[in-house]
C-alpha cells in the first residue's frame, strides 16, 4: 500500500475541506501515478472531488463509519456501483483488508483525507509526497515523516517552479511496515 499527498513547508494539506494548492504538474503526477491503480478515500474526499464523481480509471474505494452511506443509489457495500468509475464502500478495517486481499499493494493508494492517512499510515510501505516550499492557513495536516525514524526518503526530484511556488516530487520507504494481509 502507498500513500499520496502534496504538503506544504508545515506539513499542511488542507484547509476547510480544500487542498492547499492546485499546481497542474502535481495534479498530473497524482493522475499518471493512480491511474488503473485502487484509492482509498474517506467519505469527505469522495465528496470533494470534481462533481463529487469517483476518479476515472480507477477503483475507488470510500472509507466511512456511516452504515448508511451510498455513494450514489446503486452503491452497496463492498459492492461496486454503477457510476462513473468502480466504487467500493467499506465500514471498517478488516472489511477494507479483506477487500484488498485481490489486489497488488503496489497498487494501492492512499489518498485523504487526514484520518484516512492517519488509520493507513503504518501499513504504507511508500509515500509519494509533493513538498511545496509555501505555506497557507492549513486546517488539515499529515503527520511529518521526515521527523520518524521509520521513513526513509529515497528519492527527490529536482526543483520545479509553478507561478511564485517551488516545490519537489519526493518518495519515501518505509522501514518497517504493518502488514495488513
Amino acid at each position: 500500500m502507498n500513500l499520496i499527498v502534496a504538503v506544504d513547508k508545515n506539513w499542511g494539506i488542507g484547509n476547510d475541506g480544500e487542498l492547499l494548492y492546485h499546481i497542474p504538474d502535481d495534479m498530473k503526477f497524482f493522475k499518471k501515478t493512480t491511474l488503473n491503480k485502487v484509492v482509498i478515500m474517506g467519505r469527505k474526499t469522495f465528496e470533494s472531488l470534481p462533481g463529487g464523481k469517483p476518479l476515472t480509471q480507477r477503483t475507488n474505494i470510500i472509507m466511512t463509519s456511516d452504515k448508511n452511506y451510498a455513494a450514489d443509489t446503486s452503491a452497496i457495500s463492498g459492492t461496486s456501483c454503477a457510476s462513473d468509475g468502480n466504487v467500493l464502500i467499506y465500514r471498517d478495517l478488516s472489511e477494507l483488508f479483506n477487500g484488498l486481499k485481490k489486489y497488488d499493494p503496489e497498487d494501492i493508494f492512499v489518498i485523504g483525507g487526514k484520518s484516512i492517512y492517519e488509520l493507513l499510515l503504518k501499513y504504507c510501505s511508500k509515500a509519494y509526497i509533493t513538498k511545496i516550499n509555501g505555506s497557507k492557513p492549513a486546517d488539515t495536516f499529515l503527520t511529518n515523516i521526515d521527523k520518524s525514524d521509520n521513513w526513509k526518503l529515497i528519492y527527490t526530484s529536482e526543483v520545479y517552479k509553478y507561478d511564485d511556488l517551488e516545490y519537489t516530487f519526493n518518495t519515501y520507504q518505509q522501514i518497517q511496515t504493518a502488514t495488513y494481509f
